[in-house]
């Protein structure tokens, strides 16, 4: 097994990480926070051009990586396709002289029931979600093996087979669980490499320009921002692989065990009751 440093000597400094729907959102948000450690970013997304409702490209992404201290790749990267995604990770070695961490963050969503959600939107969610974050897990494996301390997180729940979880968006749920059950499996399948591998999932909900368009500034302000989740991964990110893996954390309880206390700056409204997320079924603290 790979030796590694105290979790306090980790740093992301020149480290290499593949981040995927890193153009916006929580994505962008991760990619800024480790990008301030120096780490270099491998912007893996759909976004090349300007979206009419929703801000950022891997290429304003890009440049706000590299306004942060760190240095930036951006490729455009459909998780749905194979070829794209090894030729984007190979790439994005090649060029960075490795690959430390995969964050899979990009996913689809449609939180309707059966008669409601059209296969073509179910095939989407099985895609992106559970299919896309195997592939780029599964190309990176390579490289993670060779890191002095590789990481793979999903962004997807802890699983709770209870079936109000199921009711209202079978397919959706479906889709997430699978992300954290491929968690589990790699962690396991990939343990004697030191290679770290765990699920991450927000407490609350977070406050993006996706919600807004679902529930406007209503649930925005009930949100917390993305901040929390990029201070989750950095901290999972620079904790030793070979120690942290196989867990389903949440953001907050995550932090808390690291000695953060204070959280109130991460509320879009200071003082607003918070709203939890999916698939959270203990109180918020």
């Amino acid at each position: 097994m790979h030796t590694q440093r105290m979790t306090s000597e980790i740093s992301l400094s020149g480290k290499t990480l593949f981040i995927t729907g890193a153009s916006r959102g929580i994505g962008r948000a991760i990619a800024l926070r480790c990008a301030r450690d120096g780490a270099n970013i491998i912007i893996a997304a759909k976004t090349k051009e300007p979206h009419p409702k929703l801000p950022g490209t891997i290429y304003t992404a890009a440049e706000e990586v590299e306004a942060a201290g760190g240095k930036a790749l951006p490729i455009v990267v459909d998780v749905r396709n194979d070829e794209l995604v090894d030729a984007a990770v190979k790439q994005g070695a090649e060029h960075f002289g490795g690959i430390d961490a995969v964050v899979n963050n990009a996913g689809a969503i449609m939180l309707t029931n059966a008669q409601m959600t059209p296969m073509k939107r179910v095939d989407l969610m099985f895609q992106v979600n559970v299919r896309g974050a195997y592939t780029c897990a599964r190309a990176a494996i390579p490289y993670l093996k060779k890191s002095e301390n590789g990481h793979i997180v999903n962004m997807s729940p802890p699983i709770d087979l209870d079936p109000k979880w199921f009711r209202n968006h079978t397919a959706y749920t479906i889709s997430k669980y699978g992300m954290t059950m491929a968690m589990l499996g790699l962690s396991a399948e990939l343990r004697s490499f030191g290679i770290g591998v765990n699920s991450l999932w927000p407490r609350t909900i977070i406050a993006t320009h996706a919600l807004k368009m679902v529930g406007g500034m209503v649930l925005t302000k009930k949100a917390r921002t993305p901040e929390i989740m990029a201070d989750a991964i950095h901290a999972i990110l620079t904790s030793p692989g070979n120690e942290l893996t196989g867990r389903q954390l949440i953001d907050e309880v995550f932090l808390r065990e690291k000695g953060q206390t204070e959280f109130d700056h991460y509320s879009v409204e200071p003082g607003a009751e918070l709203l939890p997320d999916l698939y959270v079924t203990e109180p918020l603290l």
